[in-house]
C-alpha cells in the first residue's frame, strides 16, 4: 500500500493556504495583504492586481481556514476526479477572479478566503453523476439550501462574504451545466 496525490489541483490549493496562513502568522500578520483584495486596488501595482485570484488562499483565522479546508478536501476530490485537474484549476481561477473584480466594483470592504471557491465545487458536485441534458434534483436542493442561506444570512452584521458564497454557487451552477450539456 502506497500514498497517493490523488487530487493535485485540491492538494495543492489546500496546502499552499495552509502555508500562506502559518507563515503570516510567523512574519505577525504582515503577509495577509497579498491575500486580500480591496475595493481599493491599485490598478498599476501588480501586488494589488495580483490579489484578484490570490484573496482566495488567504485566511483570517484558524476556525476559517479549516472550514474551508475541510469542504476543499472532502469534495475537491470529487470534482477533479470527474472534470480533471486542469479543468478544475480554471474554475477556480474564474471563480477567485469574478469574487475578486465583483470585490473592488460593488463592495465596500475587503475580502479573503476560500468560501467562493467552496461555494463553486458545493453546487458542482451535485453534477458529478449527471448525463445529458438532464437537471439532478440534487442540483436544485442544495441551491435551495445553500444559496437560500446565504441570501437571507446576507441581511445579518457579520464578517462573512455571502455575496462571494453566492457568486461561487452561481460559477459552480454554470460550469455544471456547461461541462454537462
Amino acid at each position: 500500500m502506497s500514498i497517493k496525490w490523488n487530487a493535485p489541483v485540491t492538494l495543492s490549493f489546500a496546502l499552499a493556504s495552509t502555508l500562506i496562513f502559518v507563515l503570516d502568522k510567523f512574519l505577525m500578520g504582515s503577509l495577509m495583504g497579498l491575500f486580500t483584495v480591496y475595493p481599493h486596488i491599485q490598478w498599476t501595482n501588480p501586488f494589488s492586481v495580483i490579489t484578484l485570484f490570490t484573496h482566495c488562499l488567504g485566511h483570517g483565522s484558524i476556525d476559517h481556514l479549516l472550514s474551508n479546508l475541510t469542504f476543499i478536501l472532502l469534495i475537491g476530490p470529487i470534482v477533479e476526479e470527474k472534470y480533471g485537474s486542469a479543468s478544475l484549476l480554471n474554475m477556480i481561477v474564474i471563480t477567485a477572479l469574478i469574487t475578486g473584480f465583483i470585490t473592488v466594483f460593488f463592495m465596500n470592504v475587503g475580502l479573503m478566503g476560500a468560501s467562493g471557491i467552496v461555494f463553486m465545487l458545493i453546487l458542482l458536485v451535485s453534477f458529478t453523476n449527471v448525463n445529458g441534458r438532464e437537471i439532478p434534483v440534487t442540483f436544485i436542493l442544495i441551491a435551495i439550501l445553500f444559496l437560500g442561506k446565504e441570501v437571507m444570512q446576507s441581511f445579518e452584521l457579520n464578517n462573512i462574504s455571502e455575496t462571494a458564497h453566492v457568486i461561487g454557487g452561481i460559477c459552480g451552477s454554470a460550469f455544471g451545466f456547461k461541462k454537462n450539456r
